[in-house]
């Protein structure tokens, strides 16, 4: 199962020729999608008027992972592991790669805030 950054929807959906349209069509085909709660509600926050309706209806025929108590639980130790190396990440970034590795998913992001994340391998990255 993968997990699929905010990132990689924004490519796919804003530009036709996206690198990222082929193998995240194909993946959306093989439904082997997840999607976690914090990219849902990035990528509805972000359409417009005109299409968050489409894009809501599209999202939701997509399995959800919603953060759970265990999975503020595991942000929060990783926070406290972060500081004491002297790195901060946001906490959206964390609630996805925390929902990704309760699952046991790989994560695809082309978002450079995940980097220390998989260096670290609090989550393991998807390679396309």
């Amino acid at each position: 199962m993968i997990v699929v950054d905010t990132s990689v929807w924004v490519s796919f959906l804003r530009d036709a020729k996206s690198p990222t349209r082929p193998t995240l069509g194909r993946l959306l085909d093989d439904d082997v999608v997840l999607l976690p709660l914090p990219v849902r509600v990035e990528l509805l926050s972000g359409a417009g008027a005109h299409t968050v309706s489409v894009l809501h209806r599209t999202l939701s025929a997509l399995e959800s992972l919603t953060p759970s108590a265990d999975t503020w639980a595991l942000a929060e130790r990783w926070v406290l592991k972060a500081a004491a190396q002297g790195l901060r990440f946001g906490m959206g970034d964390l609630l996805i790669a925390a929902c990704a590795a309760e699952r046991g998913a790989v994560l695809w992001s082309l978002d450079g805030d995940f980097e220390p994340m998989y260096r670290l391998r609090w989550v393991k990255r998807f390679k396309p």
